[in-house]
């Protein structure tokens, strides 16, 4: 269904995003998209470590 992208297709895209959001705001918008992403790595990264955590210990229901 996909295809890979080639170098008109690439330039069209970033054309039309520079249209739509102008470059003022784009500087703020991949900003805003990269601290997202951090944070969810973050959330993802605690996540995964309270998993590991709460397998580790000892069940607390006393039955052991």
């Amino acid at each position: 269904m996909f295809r890979n992208f080639g170098g008109w297709e690439i330039i069209l895209i970033i054309v039309v995003v520079l249209l739509l959001f102008g470059a003022t705001r784009l500087p703020k918008l991949a900003r805003s998209i990269g601290e997202s992403a951090k944070e969810l790595r973050e959330g993802l990264r605690d996540g995964m470590s309270d998993e590991e955590d709460e397998s580790e210990s000892p069940a607390e229901n006393g039955t052991d």
